[in-house]
């Protein structure tokens, strides 16, 4: 008659909903405001990101792998790495929390 949901996954999905809702925003924000992703750019013709993924594509992917805090940090230290001097290039998010920037292979290594 009556289903019972089950408290360990009524948990673990509000456990999740602050990533989610930092997530939606951060898609919020590439949609109406990135110069790579939003609906207006043309990253084909012109990128202003010299990383791949792009440091909002990074933050987000990061907070929904780690969480808001340790994705945040992740994702203002990848924002403060971003300027003119920076050789950019592949930097995809690190399966466990990390600061130090990508020297996967094929990759040239790179200082932190």
């Amino acid at each position: 008659m009556f289903t019972f949901i089950k408290h360990k996954n009524i948990g673990n999905k509000i456990l999740l909903l602050p990533r989610y809702l930092a997530s939606g925003l951060i898609k919020i924000y590439q949609f109406f405001l990135s110069t790579d992703h939003s609906f207006w750019a043309k990253p084909e013709a012109f990128r202003i990101c010299t990383y791949h993924p792009s440091c909002s594509e990074f933050t987000r992917q990061s907070i929904l792998l780690h969480g808001v805090i340790p994705g945040s940090i992740m994702g203002i230290k990848r924002i403060i790495d971003c300027n003119p001097f920076s050789k950019g290039g592949f930097d995809p998010v690190p399966e466990r929390f990390s600061l130090k920037r990508y020297q996967g292979k094929g990759a040239e290594p790179r200082k932190s």
